[in-house]
C-alpha cells in the first residue's frame, strides 16, 4: 500500500493562504475599529465639544450685554456694533410694540460673528446665532447661522437661520417637534424679539431658495408660505435625520419686541 506524500510546495501554498486570510481578517477588524471610532467622534465627541463651546458663547454674550462691554466673537476680534449699511440702518418700524417703543436690530455683524441668542422654550434650546452659514466657522461650532442677505431680527422681511440636525452640537435635532403656536425668542444687544411659529414645511428641496426670501414661499411646493409682506422668522435644517437629502422649514411671525433697558 502506497502512502501519499505531502509535497513541500503544497505546504508552502497552504501557509501563504493562511497568511493572506489572517492578514485580511486583521485589516477588516482594524477597519471596523476605525469606522467605530469615526462614528463615535462624529456622534458623541463633536456634539459634546460643540455644545459646550456654544453654551460658553451664550454666557459670554449675556455677560457682555449686561455689562455693556463690546462683544467678542471668540476669534480674538472685537465685536459689538461694527457699523451699518443703508438697509440695516433704515429703522424699519416694527408692528410688535412694547411700551410704545419700536426697534429693530440695526448693526451689521461681521462674517462668523456670534451676535444673538436663539431660544426655543418648547425644546429647551438656547444657542448662539452667528453671521453666515459657513460649516467650519459657524455651523460646526454648534451655532445657528444667519443666512447672509436676509433681514436681521425685528426688521421687516425674513430673518432666516440654519442649523445642524445631527452632529456638531445638533441644535436643530428636534426642530420637527416644534408646533404651531410655539414661541421662538431672539435676544440681541438691543432688544428681545418674540416670534410665534405659524407655518411648517415638512420637506422641500435643498435648493428651494424661496423659503428664505423676504416674503417666504416655497418654489417647489407653492402651497407653503406667504403672499404678503411682514416680519418673518425662518428656521431650516436637514431632513430626514442623518441625511442632507431634504430640508425642514419652520416659519414664524414677530409678535413682540422688548428693548433692553
Amino acid at each position: 500500500m502506497r502512502i501519499p506524500l505531502v509535497q513541500h510546495s503544497t505546504r508552502r501554498r497552504r501557509a501563504r493562504y493562511r497568511r493572506v486570510l489572517w492578514t485580511g481578517a486583521e485589516l477588516l477588524v482594524t477597519g471596523g475599529v476605525l469606522v467605530l471610532l469615526l462614528v463615535a467622534h462624529q456622534l458623541w465627541w463633536t456634539n459634546r465639544e460643540a455644545r459646550e463651546g456654544a453654551e460658553r458663547r451664550v454666557e459670554a454674550l449675556e455677560r457682555e450685554w449686561e455689562s455693556g462691554v463690546g462683544a467678542d466673537d471668540g476669534s480674538g476680534d472685537a465685536g459689538g456694533e461694527s457699523g451699518s449699511d443703508g438697509e440695516s440702518g433704515s429703522g424699519d418700524r416694527d408692528p410688535a410694540r412694547s411700551g410704545g417703543t419700536t426697534r429693530a436690530s440695526s448693526s451689521t455683524p461681521r462674517p462668523s460673528q456670534a451676535y444673538a441668542v436663539l431660544r426655543i422654550p418648547s425644546l429647551g434650546l438656547r444657542v448662539p446665532v452667528a453671521e453666515g452659514t459657513s460649516k467650519q466657522k459657524v455651523l460646526n461650532k454648534g451655532y445657528v447661522g444667519h443666512y447672509a442677505h436676509t433681514q436681521q431680527p425685528g426688521q421687516a422681511g425674513n430673518f432666516a437661520l440654519a442649523g445642524h440636525r445631527n452632529t456638531h452640537g445638533e441644535p436643530f435635532r428636534y426642530l420637527n417637534h416644534v408646533g404651531k403656536g410655539d414661541k421662538v425668542v431672539v435676544e440681541t444687544r438691543d432688544a428681545t424679539y418674540t416670534y410665534v411659529v405659524d407655518k411648517i414645511l415638512p420637506q422641500t428641496a435643498p435648493r428651494d431658495s424661496g423659503v428664505i426670501q423676504p416674503v417666504p414661499r416655497s418654489l417647489t411646493r407653492p402651497a407653503y408660505g406667504y403672499t404678503t409682506a411682514g416680519h418673518y422668522l425662518t428656521l431650516t435644517t436637514c431632513t430626514p435625520e442623518y441625511t442632507s437629502r431634504f430640508r425642514l422649514v419652520v416659519w414664524g411671525k414677530l409678535v413682540a419686541t422688548q428693548p433692553r433697558a
